[in-house]
């Protein structure tokens, strides 16, 4: 299913309309499979009541049962016949919304990897969730309407033109009757809508309440903030509790309405078939049929109903879901990009001053750590700048090829849950002895072998069952696989002891030997190996050479560095 998805365009997700539209034209041979099938079902419910006439009169009052045994068999194979037109149906409509909600939770992974950095700071984690939990199955389950609610009108056009062809009176009855219902109907359904966009509104706003309560409470036990959170969150819950009522309200009326109506409706034109039987002007037979034509009706009634509450769910689905399709990055190509340069090239960064000549190991040191990491953030192309990279703006060069060209690596880098093998590998192709040899650069062969499970054993989500130098580690680790042609790293090296330090530094240094690596540090352990210093005051590269040189030229330099040393050894 969705094997040939492509991301919505614009145009897809301006509304609720046109979002629906894209996902029933991008299936569209399966949607009108449904739609067939669904139409002939349908019309089949009203094949048995015509059957049960003839049946009455043609076998059961003249008393000729070789007549009557006939039409018997005929009602039989309908009903068969009808039963694997219902299997059928069903089927399709299930695979037409599985294929819905495919679609729609790539498109919305396929967004959150484009926004990529920028997603935190335009949306919750909560509010995507959200869509994905709940907004993702009411959208898909909309598309009911492509099958059994092209059915019910179909089928609701076929049995108002054979009422015409018995009645006039029954037909026009029922041609007024259900336009009379969906008018009695209607305003629940805009209560319905209007209570369940404050609903879902409320929703994400808890979902995202629970998702940064999850994610920061050993932090929470710590400050002792817990028992505050969770008075807040059981408020604003109860709060969410009496919208949902509301939601429940408006929904309970409805489907007494959609069982209701239609059995009133189905007691008055019985009532008047009786009559009209009673007077002559239909046959015992005419009147079981049309008794039947109406009990059949009560199926599309009841669907039309149903695409209402399906639809006034799906609105509010639909403009979350396309709200947050629409939103930009805020890194994107212009209109025209250029290739970035052939080989190793120089990294500059204009506001810093800072210049990274290729092949070299570099390290950006600076009183305030927020410096050093702005430059590696303009260097990596994370943030509008006028960085060049072999003299070309890194802006103007397809942002495909920077991300596939520099890697950014800090501390702030999510793991996902899966094993330790597939952290390392990230996107690429897990190949145990490079995954190893990445682990041992990063130093940490001792989480391996301490787990029987070695590369098969399980990481939960952001890293949670590891310590902090465990998950900065592996993020290392993740970074060298990738073997990339630029590494930046920010502070690789800051939650581990001295001695682990030492072994990262080296071993980082040998496998990256030629290749062109950034760590912004002020660890005296890693700023000996570097091939260069740039010391930075203020966010400007104030002074650049070697450790050592500029522990001789440089007191600033000298003294952060001592200070760094001093709080190191302490």
């Amino acid at each position: 299913m969705a094997t040939d998805f492509a991301m919505p365009k614009p145009v897809h997700i301006r509304g609720t309309g046109s979002f629906l539209a894209w996902l029933i034209v991008s299936q569209k041979g399966r949607v009108l499979a449904g739609a067939t099938l669904g139409s002939l079902w349908m019309v089949g419910l009203a094949l048995p009541p015509y059957l049960l006439s003839r049946a009455v009169d043609e076998g059961l009052r003249p008393r000729d049962f070789g007549v009557l045994l006939g039409w018997a068999a005929g009602v039989f194979a309908a009903g068969a016949a009808n039963a694997a037109l219902g299997i059928a149906r069903h089927r399709t409509m299930t695979k037409i919304r599985l294929d819905a909600s495919i679609r729609m939770a790539r498109a919305v992974v396929g967004q959150a990897g484009r926004l990529g950095s920028a997603l935190p700071r335009q949306t919750t984690t909560g509010e995507v969730v959200a869509i994905g939990m709940a907004d993702i199955q009411a959208i898909s389950q909309s598309l009911t309407m492509t099958g059994p609610g092209v059915g019910a009108v179909v089928a609701y056009a076929v049995v108002a033109a054979v009422l015409l062809a018995i009645s006039p009176l029954l037909a026009a009855v029922i041609l007024l009757g259900v336009p009379l219902i969906a008018a009695t109907v209607g305003p629940v359904l805009r209560r319905l809508q209007k209570s369940g966009t404050d609903y879902r509104a409320q929703e994400g706003a808890l979902m995202a309440q629970l998702v940064d309560v999850a994610a920061g409470l050993r932090v929470l036990n710590g400050l002792g903030g817990k028992a505050t959170r969770a008075r807040r969150y059981r408020a604003d819950s109860e709060e969410l509790r009496a919208g949902g009522y509301r939601v429940g309200a408006a929904s309970s009326w409805v489907g007494a309405l959609a069982a209701g109506l239609p059995a009133l409706f189905l007691a008055a034109v019985t009532w008047l078939a009786a009559r009209m039987a009673a007077q002559g002007a239909l046959t015992i037979g005419e009147m079981v049929a049309v008794y039947g034509y109406v009990a059949m009706l009560v199926v599309p009634v009841r669907f039309f109903i149903e695409m209402g509450t399906d639809y006034a769910r799906a609105d509010v689905a639909a403009r979350r879901v396309t709200a947050f399709l629409r939103l930009e990055p805020e890194l994107a190509d212009g209109p025209g990009t250029v290739a970035g340069p052939q080989g190793s090239a120089v990294l500059y960064d204009p506001v810093s001053g800072v210049e990274v000549r290729p092949g070299l190991l570099t390290a950006l040191a600076g009183a305030r750590p927020a410096d050093a990491a702005a430059v590696v953030d303009r260097l990596g192309r994370l943030v509008p700048s006028d960085a060049t990279w072999g003299g070309v703006r890194l802006g103007e060069i397809a942002l495909a090829e920077v991300r596939a060209r520099i890697l950014v690596a800090d501390n702030e880098a999510d793991i996902f849950a899966g094993s330790i093998r597939s952290v390392v590998a990230g996107r690429h192709d897990p190949d145990d002895a490079s995954v190893l040899a990445a682990i041992h650069v990063a130093a940490a062969d001792d989480i391996v072998e301490a787990l029987p499970e070695r590369l098969g054993a399980p990481v939960s989500a952001r890293g949670r069952n590891l310590s902090g130098g465990q998950r900065q580690r592996l993020r290392l680790a993740r970074a060298v696989y990738g073997a990339p042609e630029v590494l930046l790293a920010v502070e690789p090296t800051s939650a581990v002891d001295a001695h682990t330090e030492s072994a990262m530094a080296e071993r980082l240094r040998a496998a990256r030997q030629g290749r062109t690596t950034v760590l912004a540090t002020t660890s005296p352990i890693v700023l000996e190996l570097a091939d260069a210093v740039v010391y930075l005051t203020d966010g400007k590269a104030e002074a650049s050479g070697t450790h050592r040189e500029l522990l001789r030229t440089d007191a600033g330099y000298r003294d952060l560095v001592s200070r760094d040393d001093a709080e190191a050894r302490a």
